[in-house]
């Protein structure tokens, strides 16, 4: 799977380990958008090295789809954004600890939901399969007699063992650059990544004008704040819905992760 999906895995013990205390600390906090208007800053808590979602530019500030987002959603409440710096490990305690307001790139789980809320989701997170241009594929049976690379043991793994004809090739490389190695250099004739890893790949490989076939698993991003919120989830809705409408979360997605926005794809 991509990283999103490994720090689920990681996170989830933290999360029920710091439950009672987080939840504690929320019972004895004042209302979350009343403090953000009133501090006029909003803490957004994002990957820090996560591209095409977000990451450090030339000039060393973060960039990305998630700081679009962010960016919008200060802009919305009329306050400044400031983002901070997460990990997998520590961005659910951060949250619960009130170190940041929101949190960007939160797939749903059920056991996230016992420590968290999940806002609108707002960016299209899916496994899809990725391949010449000139090669047909529409469909899990075109993937017959085809050689496919992947990454072991991922969620990827799972999703084209299960979907792939007998016949498939399916060989699995311990790691993101070599899945991608193989695909490039001809070495399979198709890819199973993320959508995040995906966009990087289709927007440096011209000679070998490489698209997105179809989607074998969908999970999208979720905004993540805490429990009890309702008057900054609304806010953070309607945002979303605004950008959606506008035309803006398309926009990013076309700069972000080189294909536009299929609305389908904010559905869990």
């Amino acid at each position: 799977m991509t990283i999103r999906k490994t720090f689920a895995s990681i996170a989830a013990v933290l999360m029920l380990g710091t439950a009672g205390f987080g939840l504690a600390v929320q019972a004895a906090s004042a209302d979350a958008l009343a403090d953000i208007t009133k501090a006029g800053t909003i803490n957004v808590g994002v990957f820090a090295d996560f591209p095409p979602f977000s990451s450090a530019s030339a000039d060393m500030s973060l960039k990305g789809y998630d700081m679009d987002v962010a960016q919008y959603i200060a802009d919305t409440l009329k306050v400044k954004l400031n983002p901070i710096a997460v990990t997998g490990q520590n961005r659910i305690p951060y949250l619960n600890d009130h170190r940041v307001d929101l949190l960007m790139s939160v797939g749903y789980s059920k056991e996230r939901e016992q420590v968290i809320d999940f806002a609108a989701a707002y960016a299209p997170y899916y496994i899809a399969v990725i391949g010449p241009a000139a090669l047909a594929v529409k469909g899990k049976e075109d993937l017959a007699d085809k050689s496919i690379a992947v990454n072991r043991g991922t969620l990827e793994d799972t999703s084209l063992t299960e979907a792939a004809p007998a016949s498939a090739d399916i060989k699995r490389f311990d790691n993101y650059n070599s899945v991608i190695q193989a695909f490039i250099s001809g070495q399979t004739q198709l890819m199973v990544v993320g959508n995040d890893v995906g966009a990087q790949v289709l927007a440096k490989q011209d000679a070998l004008k490489p698209e997105q076939k179809f989607q074998l698993l969908t999970s999208p991003s979720h905004i993540g704040l805490n429990k009890n919120e309702d008057g900054l989830k609304k806010a953070v809705n309607d945002a979303v819905a605004k950008m959606l409408a506008d035309g803006k979360l398309d926009e990013s997605s076309k700069a972000w992760l080189k294909t536009p926005l299929n609305p389908d794809n904010l559905k869990d």
